[in-house]
């Protein structure tokens, strides 16, 4: 008898996380929990690998499949940004003992 054995368990039950950018115009976007806010400046998505924030210029919501988890947003990019909780109560701490 043969069985198929998943090494990595955990990896079939943690959806995929991709960001794919195509010449700085369009952004594709799995793994997307929820869309936390956007504006034609900024996009603020959640998603399975923490929060990531989209910047750029004239920024548009190309599509939004909800089930599957994916946001495709085209316009000018200029930056993406894992905003990580933790590292940003360390630099807090960092700084506030810095300026005593």
């Amino acid at each position: 008898m043969n069985q198929y054995y998943d090494a990595n368990p955990s990896k079939s039950t943690v959806p995929d996380h991709d960001v794919i950018m195509r010449g700085r115009k369009l952004l594709e976007i799995t793994g997307v929990k929820q869309v936390e806010s956007f504006d034609n400046e900024e996009f603020l998505l959640e998603t399975v690998m923490g929060f990531l924030a989209i910047k750029g210029q004239n920024l548009q919501m190309k599509n939004l499949d909800v089930d599957k988890g994916i946001v495709s947003i085209k316009g000018r990019i200029f930056e993406l940004i894992y905003i990580d909780e933790h590292h940003g109560e360390k630099a807090k701490g960092f700084f506030s003992k810095l300026f005593r």
